[in-house]
């Protein structure tokens, strides 16, 4: 068996990986301890982020032809890869913490939705925080005005319902009975 034949299916393999991936992120993972790089993978297992290490022919192989490929000039070294399919920014984010503890990895690039970043990039990608937490600070931002709005409803209810919204529309009705009706134009007599 020919050596491209044994190496195919790590090539596909990739290849499946990165097929619906929303960002691949690069490191350089040189230096790492066994407990630093298994206490890496459950993080980002955790994440829901795929994380293998590869050789960067197969790598090189595999992102052709794809969004990716604008990784290759990062693919020199010891690189391991960092793939998500469902939260774009979770590898930078999981990998960059990460490297606050452990400051032998190194973010080499990545691709986000497409656009091409280097490390400083990278940590700004980081820095997003997650889609849910997102979300949720959007719900939250929605339903303040809402709650605002039944606490004073609440509060005027328990004060019997009078309101200062009400002694004007009690005023305004006796104005309109006292002034004078205007003649429409059907009942003015012709000339």
């Amino acid at each position: 068996m020919a050596k491209v034949e044994l190496k195919q299916p790590i090539v596909d393999e990739i290849s499946a990986n990165i097929k619906d991936a929303q960002s691949v992120v690069l490191v350089d993972y040189r230096g790492l301890t066994v407990e630093q790089d298994t206490e890496l993978r459950k993080t980002l297992r955790e994440a829901g982020v795929v994380y293998k290490v590869y050789k960067n022919t197969l790598m090189t192989r595999a992102f052709k032809g794809t969004d990716f490929e604008a990784l290759a000039p990062y693919l020199e070294g010891p690189s391991a890869v960092a793939i998500s399919s469902e939260d774009a920014t979770a590898p930078a984010r999981v990998l960059s913490e990460f490297a606050k503890k452990a400051d032998k990895l190194e973010i080499k690039g990545g691709v986000v939705e497409g656009t091409l970043y280097d490390a400083k990039g990278m940590a700004s990608i980081a820095s997003i925080p997650s889609r849910d937490v997102l979300i949720s600070k959007l719900l939250g931002s929605l339903q303040s005005p809402i709650t605002n709005f039944a606490r004073v409803m609440n509060q005027l209810a328990e004060k019997g319902g009078a309101c200062a919204c009400e002694a004007p529309a009690a005023e305004a009705a006796p104005a309109a009975e006292e002034a004078p009706a205007e003649e429409s134009p059907a009942e003015t007599p012709a000339e």
